[in-house]
């Protein structure tokens, strides 16, 4: 299994310095990942990084409305129209957590659809924060996405307090829902290690978001 084409090196914290987005595409270009995911702001320097060192297969994804889903759906458009002008192959977005458990289920199909016209035929991945959610809710945001166009559900943004992450459960309940459609399944959040990471291709994870890329693949 070449767990290195599942990965999407990761790299959000808020503190993070130039010195650790350097070494973030520097071990994408030496495991030959799939992607970085950076937040918005590092797009365009990992871009001309990337460009640079010859290493234009590797895609930048940015993540839009991070980490709490709770911008407006105007705010969430501008920021994944600057995140493509800037460079950006995919865009990561956070669902609204708290409108999908009002069942304000036309807001999120809404969101999702106006944020996908704007991707330019770019996958969009829609982040659902499944520590938040039950699994009914899980299954109905899967459903969602769907009818909004997505490309992919993702579990997670990592940033949940005592969250625990991609859960192998959770994941094979996003793939059973969506595989028919077309869609496909991230698993990110607490993927640290190699069994973890083949659990959850295992379970149905098309893609693994992860800033433990380089010790899965070592």
């Amino acid at each position: 299994m070449e767990l290195n084409k599942y990965i999407e090196h990761t790299l959000l914290k808020q503190d993070a310095t130039r010195e650790d987005l350097e070494k973030l595409l520097k071990e994408a270009c030496e495991y030959s990942f799939l992607g970085v995911c950076v937040n918005p702001c590092n797009v365009k320097l990992a871009k001309q990084f990337l460009k640079e060192t010859g290493y234009n297969e590797v895609k930048v994804v940015t993540v839009v409305g991070f980490p709490l889903g709770q911008t407006t759906t105007e705010n969430k458009v501008l920021e994944t129209v600057d995140a493509i002008k800037n460079g950006a192959d995919e865009i990561d977005m956070v669902i609204n957590a708290g409108r999908l458990k009002d069942k304000d289920y036309n807001y999120i199909v809404d969101e999702i659809s106006k944020i996908k016209a704007f991707c330019q035929g770019r996958n969009l991945k829609v982040i659902l924060e499944t520590d938040l959610l039950t699994k009914d809710e899980i299954k109905k945001a899967c459903e969602l996405c769907i009818q909004g166009g997505a490309d992919f559900v993702k579990t997670s943004t990592g940033f949940v307090k005592n969250g625990v992450g991609a859960k192998e459960e959770d994941v094979k309940l996003m793939y059973e829902t969506v595989k028919d459609a077309g869609l496909k399944v991230k698993a990110s959040g607490g993927i640290r290690d190699k069994e973890a990471a083949i659990k959850m291709i295992e379970a149905g994870a098309s893609r693994l978001g992860t800033s433990s890329g380089a010790k899965i693949c070592s």
